[in-house]
């Protein structure tokens, strides 16, 4: 029976992302992660939060989750073609993932998508679709997911410029319905986290 064999550069690289991955999960819980009753944007109530932005907007979080990102969609059998989400938690991701591929020398752009559709100028949702290959395939990236909502709606309007959406990943998955929403729709969800391996 065939061995897989590891060598020592895959050795190292699996050694940098596991502790990119540790030092990321630091963050988060020293920056984003409380406990308390909230009210989440699904609607839901919650004995604790994430308040991602607290992590993706601090300098090396940022850095942290574009690298952990661009592992993922590197890792991705389709091609990933470009990189967006819905303003405003996917703003800072979108362009640390997009600068961190950049440094891999595999440059994959970003875009942004709004939560209602410009009322001036070209009116559109999506912006920077000039740097984007018309009909390409695009991951889409999220702080944090709980019911996947917010995602069914910015892959509608993704989509709605024929645009394929191959790929869906999030910094934390709460692990409250979101992935299997998006399975049972046909798209996949990657985490950096789910809250089990955040909390654990």
């Amino acid at each position: 029976m065939p061995t897989l064999k590891i060598t020592s550069k895959n050795c190292n690289e699996d050694a940098a992302v596991n502790n990119d991955r540790q030092r990321l999960k630091e963050i988060i819980l020293e920056k984003s992660y409380r406990k308390g009753k909230f009210k989440l944007s699904s609607g839901k109530e919650s004995d604790f939060y994430i308040d991602g932005k607290q992590t993706t907007l601090s300098a090396e979080g940022a850095y942290l989750c574009g690298k952990l990102i661009f592992e993922l969609i590197h890792d991705n059998p389709e091609t990933i073609t470009a990189v967006g989400g819905m303003t405003l938690g996917a703003d800072p991701l979108v362009t640390a993932a997009s600068m961190a591929s950049f440094l891999a020398e595999q440059p994959i752009p970003a875009f942004i998508v709004r939560k209602e559709s410009k009322g001036h100028g070209t009116e559109q949702y999506i912006e920077g679709l000039k740097n984007m290959p018309a009909g390409g395939t695009v991951a889409l990236l999220e702080d944090v997911v709980t019911t996947g909502g917010t995602l069914i709606k910015v892959i509608d309007r993704v989509e709605a410029q024929g645009f394929k959406v191959g790929l869906i990943v999030t910094v934390v998955d709460r692990q409250e319905g979101g992935a299997e929403t998006l399975a049972q729709a046909g798209y996949p969800l990657k985490a950096i986290f789910t809250r089990q391996e955040l909390l654990s």
